[in-house]
């Protein structure tokens, strides 16, 4: 297989969706390990596998709409398999394999069997102290876009998820590319006041165009930089209560089609409406209070260049 992915929006060809059987029990309130989980748990509110097997199927779908061949990761036993984006990501024509947090190492097992019809000298696994999930990775074109956390007590947060040090080794991965750092704020039991992932806070859609929400960064000015990047009449910011269900989370099929969660009607419309963005919407609710959504769910690997 040759990977292939140098943006979010390129036609999708290839993509791994995460897998929703056999989740195992609710876990207790200890064995959380993000805010939404956590607050979730704490209202017995948890999504059950019946529901998240519903919306994965639903998502699949509109995936195979568009002659996407969707794969699939092997069930492990009692475990939360479903956001497949944290296990790895690609960027060009190389997959990075994550070093997780120790709750989620296991997961990388389920993916043996596709990562071999990848060529070995493409796969990369990182450095012990290189911390980065793919929710924080955000390719676009010659820029790569990191979310971070730069804090001194990075081993005791457990939504901090990538540090410095991964990034400057993507760097040295790809030379040619400019990454660019966008530390984010952070909170264990509280998703309101803080950001698990990149992706849960910024998105890219269309061609130029973006979705952001400015109180997820640690810095205002980064909002400002990602305002001037793509253009203020290109971005369409959401709300506390958006960014809340997560209405950046979107997943692009190409420039002209994007899957959305049929709750995000704001955002659905002004795609539509103003973008002539083509909008698949899905239901993704359940699965939202588990810390993530539908990019949090794929891990693409190829797109073509158009």
């Amino acid at each position: 297989m040759q990977l292939n992915i140098k943006n979010e929006t390129s036609k999708l060809k290839v993509v791994i969706l995460g897998q929703p059987c056999s989740m195992g029990k609710t876990p207790e309130l200890n064995e959380t390990y993000d805010a939404k989980s956590y607050e979730n748990v704490k209202n017995n509110s948890y999504p059950i596998e019946e529901d998240v097997i519903h919306e994965m199927k639903e998502f699949k779908k509109a995936l195979q709409k568009y002659d996407v061949t969707v794969l699939s990761p092997e069930i492990l036993k009692d475990y939360n398999q479903v956001f497949a984006r944290d296990v790895a990501f690609v960027i060009e024509d190389k997959i990075i394999i994550s070093n997780m947090i120790a709750d989620r190492a296991e997961e990388l097992y389920a993916y043996k069997e596709i990562f071999k019809s990848i060529y070995f000298q493409n796969i990369y696994n990182l450095p012990k102290k290189a911390k980065v999930e793919g929710g924080d990775i955000i390719p676009h074109n010659d820029v790569v876009f990191c979310g971070a956390y730069e804090g001194k007590d990075f081993a005791n947060i457990k939504t901090a998820r990538t540090n410095q040090y991964a990034i400057d080794y993507l760097k040295d991965l790809f030379p040619n590319k400019t990454f660019i750092n966008l530390p984010l704020k952070k909170d264990d039991k509280n998703p309101r006041n803080g950001i698990l992932h990149l992706d849960c806070t910024f998105m890219p859609v269309g061609k130029d165009k973006a979705i952001l929400y400015k109180g997820g960064f640690a810095n205002e000015k980064d909002y400002h930089f990602l305002l001037d990047f793509f253009g203020t009449n290109n971005v369409f910011e959401v709300t506390d209560e958006e960014l809340y269900y997560m209405n950046t989370n979107v997943f692009s099929i190409s420039p002209e089609v994007v899957i959305s969660e049929n709750k995000f009607e704001r955002l659905n419309n002004f795609m539509e409406n103003e973008w002539n963005i083509k909008v698949e919407k899905v239901p993704y609710h359940e699965i939202s209070k588990m810390g993530g959504l539908l990019r949090c769910s794929t891990l693409p690997l190829i797109r073509t260049n158009e």
